[in-house]
């Protein structure tokens, strides 16, 4: 199972830089508002341009979680958090509380599930899901277009380049994905509500 979310390291030597290091490039006007860039595992990596599938995806995800989270949590889409070494911005996740009240980016113990819409981003997506794992971030949805379903990873475990998660499940059109937030079941949703 460990392979599952795998992708090959590069090569070459590659220079990384910190998460702060980061930050003060993005306090610098090193980056501008055309730049669609993250930082993942140190690297400052371009983001995919997206397809309509993709948008629409993410909208139908951000609506139909918004719909059924208990009060407490909220949904944020396409904005950082801040990990131990990367700064991805997730294309929907699920925070606590208001996402409006954070004065920082979120960190890991406030993110509860995260969604990625994979399209032509699936390599760059699946490696997400190791970072997310090493995060400890409960709940990973990936959901891949190509193949219309939503795979579903639970119970992150090991450490640096062994992070992964344990268990898998895959939801097709014709299945309810469960929405599971603090390790418990909170609803249900159609995989078809949620793929364009």
């Amino acid at each position: 199972m460990s392979s599952v979310l795998a992708a090959p390291e590069p090569e070459f030597p590659l220079t990384r830089i910190s998460v702060a290091q980061y930050h003060r490039m993005i306090d610098s006007g090193a980056f501008g508002e055309e730049d669609r860039v993250e930082l993942l595992e140190g690297l400052v990596v371009d983001k995919m341009p997206k397809k309509r599938g993709h948008s629409l995806a993410t909208r139908r995800i951000d609506r139909g979680l918004t719909a059924v989270l208990p009060e407490g949590w909220d949904v944020l889409n396409q904005e950082p958090i801040t990990l131990l070494d990367s700064e991805p911005e997730p294309d929907v996740f699920v925070v606590r509380g208001i996402g409006d009240e954070y004065r920082e980016h979120p960190g890991p113990g406030d993110v509860l599930l995260i969604a990625e819409v994979a399209d032509t981003s699936l390599a760059l997506d699946r490696r997400k899901g190791q970072i997310y794992a090493r995060a400890r971030i409960p709940v990973y949805w990936l959901v891949n277009l190509p193949q219309r379903c939503i795979e579903v990873y639970t119970a992150p475990r090991g450490a640096g380049g062994r992070a992964n998660y344990s268990k898998q499940v895959i939801y097709r059109v014709g299945d309810t994905i469960p929405v599971q937030i603090a390790g418990r079941r909170v609803a249900g949703i159609p995989v078809a509500d949620l793929l364009p």
